[in-house]
């Protein structure tokens, strides 16, 4: 007699499906196969409200359940199942994961992260007592250290914009035994490139305005864990700082989320092709990219993540008489295709110089030019970036 059950458990999908199927609704006959975007303020309730009630629509809506859904499914994977939140933008997001520091308290961060994260934490800091300690996150033993008596641990990893590599089931590993709850903000890996909740992190952080969105028409953040007290609190946060996202723009996002898989790949792809190009280009100083293989995080990178990601950084060759940012800002002006502007993630390929954001890191240097390679032709694209290097 066989022992197959009837109905065996289905097998585990690829995220590349997952980013194509989860967040769907119930399949019936004449239904719809893409969620319908609910517009409401509030909800039929009577009696006491329950916490798992839809009643008003700032505690939860079902507009972005089907989004949630599909972001948790990807950053868990098959293991233990998560939550996600969305929120109003990825500094909402942020700031939620800040809250979780008491006053008086301890934040261990980058010394390299994304330069609006960097304000507000200073921000925190002077307005409710909280000690900043400054890391650089590819150096594991600094890091470790400072773990000591900390409350929080901000990881970037690949770092906004130096491109640094932390050491994820190491530093995150050693903030679990020592009792720090530890975020990791995978804007720039995407949970196709990594997924930081396998590697012990606490929550993971996404400006979906970038990759996951992927087309720069939508402005918001998420929060995943899978600790469901910790969301329950991220929760609160979100209800009660009104820090909530439109249904319109959730509803687009996922959208976009349908295609993350094909739009990172090719970014990728291409981003490797680039860097390989202008490290070998002679009117080009320095390039950072995890896939270079003189790259310091390349080691690393390629044992923990699945790709490099699309982002490089630029130093342009020095000419005499042209200061180094002068010289950095001649390309930003002289390219026709590639975009000047300060996002990244979209279909579009965008380029800026960094430290023109007077709260940027004074260690970026100051003509580091950072590239979020979109997916047009790989071609075109190095046509654009030859020519304004030359200009």
């Amino acid at each position: 007699m066989s022992t197959t059950p009837e109905h065996p458990e289905p097998p585990a999908l690829s995220p590349a499906t997952v980013v194509v199927s989860a967040g769907r609704p119930a399949r019936a006959q004449g239904g719809h196969i893409n969620p319908s975007i609910p517009m409401n303020s509030t909800y039929v309730s009577r009696g006491v409200v329950t916490p798992d009630e839809l009643s008003y629509a700032r505690g939860d809506n079902d507009a972005w359940h089907p989004f949630e859904e599909a972001l948790a499914a990807l950053e868990c994977g098959g293991g233990e199942p998560g939550e996600a939140l969305v929120f109003s933008s990825g500094m909402a997001a942020i700031a939620a994961a800040f809250s979780l520091v008491p006053d008086g308290g301890t934040l261990v961060l980058p010394r390299h992260a994304y330069q609006a994260g960097m304000v507000l934490a200073r921000q925190v800091s002077e307005r409710h007592g909280v000690t900043l300690r400054y890391v650089d996150i590819a150096d594991t033993d600094a890091v470790v250290a400072a773990l000591d008596g900390a409350d929080l641990l901000l990881v970037e990893s690949p770092t906004n914009p130096m491109l640094e590599v932390a050491d994820l089931p190491a530093v995150l590993g050693a903030a679990r035994a020592r009792g720090v709850r530890s975020v990791v903000d995978n804007t720039f890996a995407t949970p196709l490139g990594q997924r930081p909740l396998e590697h012990a992190a606490d929550l993971v952080l996404h400006s979906v305005t970038k990759y996951l969105g992927g087309h720069s028409d939508v402005t918001l953040g998420a929060l995943v864990t899978r600790d469901a007290a910790l969301a329950a609190t991220l929760r609160e946060h979100r209800t009660l700082h009104g820090a909530i996202a439109g249904q319109f723009e959730v509803w687009l996002a996922l959208r976009g989320l349908r295609t993350l898989a094909l739009r990172f790949e090719r970014a990728q792809a291409s981003a490797a092709e680039l860097a390989r190009r202008l490290a070998e280009h002679p009117e080009v100083a320095e390039v950072r990219h995890p896939s270079l293989p003189g790259d310091p995080g390349h080691e690393r990178a390629k044992a923990q993540m699945n790709g490099f990601g699309a982002i490089i950084g630029v130093r342009p060759a020095p000419r005499a008489g042209v200061g180094p940012v002068e010289r950095a800002d001649t390309v930003v002006d002289a390219v026709r295709l590639w975009l000047p502007a300060t996002s990244l993630g979209g279909v579009e390929s965008m380029l800026e110089r960094r430290r023109r954001w007077g709260t940027e890191a004074h260690t970026v240097p100051e003509d580091l030019l950072r590239l979020s390679v979109g997916i047009e032709d790989v071609e075109d694209l190095w046509a654009d970036l030859d020519q304004a290097l030359r200009a």
